[in-house]
C-alpha cells in the first residue's frame, strides 16, 4: 500500500487535533512557494490548514512573525494547532475574500485606508529585534533574477560585456537607494493578494519572510502589485498620504514629497526586475506557466519609473536592448 499523499497527512493531523466531527475539506491556495492551504468545515466552523515541507518551507519563521504582529495588534491567524517537525498548522480562517478579489473604484479608498492603518503600526510597533536585515547581498541577489532567469531562459539573451556593466551600475544605483532609507519591519510582500478582507480588516497573511528592511518596501507592494494596476497619479495619491500618516506615527519619512516619490520609485524598480524575474523562474524551474501572464504589467511599472527619473535611462536602453534580441519559446 503506498504512502499517504501530504494532503492526506495534512488533513489527518488536522482532524486528530479537532476530534471526530464530520469535515469537509477544499484546496483554496498552492503559492509560489512550496506550501500549500486547505480549508477544513465542520458546520460552522472553519479552519486553515497549511502544509508547508519542512526541508522546503519550515514553519518557524511564520510561528515568530506572526507573534511579532499579533503582540502589535495586528490581525493574523491565530494558530490552533502546530507540528512544526512535520510542516503542519492549524490556523484560524480569515475568510475567503482577498483584497484583490474585492478592490474596485467604489471599495479601494475603504480598503486601501485599512491597509494603510495596518502598516503603520506594523512599521512602527512590530518587533524587530533578529531578523534578517535587507542587506546589500540579498538586494542584489534578488536583482540577478532578472538576468539569470527572465533574460537567459524566457527571452533566451546573452547580455554582453557592456551591457552587463551597465546592469552592476545600476543595480549599485538601486541598492543605494535602498540602503539609504529608514530600515523598518518589511512584510516584503504586503500586497493585495496577502490582505484578507476580515474584521478587523485586514487580515494579514504571507509574512513569514518578513526582514528589516527600507520603509518604502511594503508600501510598493500595495499599489504596485501583479493582479491590479491603477493610474499614476492615483498611487502617487496614496503613497503621499502614508508619507503623512506615518510622519503622524513617529516613522522617519520624507519631509519632502518629492524626495519620497522618488524614492518609492526607485525602490519599486528594484522590486518589479525582482518579480520578472521570479516569475520566470517559476515558469522554468517550478513549471508553473501561468504567472509569466502578468510580467507585462511590471514592465509598465518600470516604464512609469523609468519616464520621470532621469538617473534610470540606462535601464531603458538596456532592456531596449534586450527586447530586440529576445528569442520567446515557442
Amino acid at each position: 500500500m503506498s504512502a499517504p499523499s501530504r494532503r492526506q497527512q495534512a488533513l489527518d493531523w488536522a482532524l486528530s487535533e479537532l476530534g471526530g466531527s464530520q469535515w469537509s475539506s477544499e484546496t483554496i491556495s498552492s503559492d509560489a512557494s512550496f506550501r500549500s492551504y486547505y480549508r477544513i468545515r465542520s458546520g460552522a466552523d472553519r479552519f486553515v490548514i497549511m502544509d508547508a515541507p519542512p526541508d522546503r518551507e519550515p514553519v518557524e519563521p511564520f510561528l515568530d512573525i506572526g507573534a511579532r504582529l499579533h503582540d502589535a495588534g495586528l490581525h493574523v491567524p491565530r494558530v490552533l494547532a502546530a507540528a512544526p517537525d512535520r510542516g503542519f498548522l492549524l490556523l484560524e480562517d480569515l475568510g475567503s475574500v482577498p483584497y484583490h478579489h474585492a478592490l474596485d473604484e467604489t471599495s479601494a479608498e475603504r480598503l486601501f485606508d485599512d491597509a494603510l492603518q495596518a502598516l503603520a503600526v506594523m512599521q512602527s510597533r512590530v518587533e524587530t529585534e533578529g531578523l534578517p536585515g535587507y542587506d546589500a547581498g540579498r538586494l542584489l541577489q534578488e536583482l540577478a533574477l532578472f538576468p539569470d532567469w527572465f533574460l537567459h531562459y524566457h527571452w533566451r539573451v546573452e547580455p554582453s560585456d557592456s551591457e552587463l556593466d551597465d546592469w552592476d551600475l545600476l543595480c549599485a544605483l538601486l541598492i543605494r537607494w535602498a540602503l539609504d532609507q529608514p530600515q523598518v519591519f518589511c512584510h516584503r510582500d504586503y500586497m493585495p493578494r496577502n490582505l484578507m478582507v476580515s474584521e478587523p480588516n485586514p487580515g494579514i497573511i504571507d509574512f513569514q519572510d518578513a526582514v528589516l528592511g527600507p520603509i518604502s518596501y511594503d508600501p510598493i507592494c500595495l499599489f504596485r502589485d501583479a493582479f491590479i494596476s491603477w493610474p499614476t497619479e492615483r498611487v502617487d495619491a496614496w503613497l503621499e498620504e502614508y508619507r503623512k500618516r506615518g510622519l503622524a506615527a513617529g516613522l522617519a519619512l520624507p519631509e519632502s514629497p518629492e524626495l519620497w516619490r522618488r524614492t518609492c520609485d526607485l525602490m519599486g524598480v528594484q522590486r518589479h526586475l525582482k518579480v520578472i524575474g521570479i516569475f520566470a523562474r517559476i515558469r522554468y524551474r517550478d513549471g508553473k506557466p501561468n504567472y509569466l501572464d502578468d510580467v507585462p504589467r511590471f514592465f509598465a511599472y518600470l516604464d512609469s519609473a523609468i519616464a520621470r527619473n532621469p538617473e534610470l535611462a540606462p535601464l531603458e536602453r538596456l532592456i531596449a536592448r534586450w527586447r530586440e534580441r529576445r528569442k520567446l519559446p515557442q
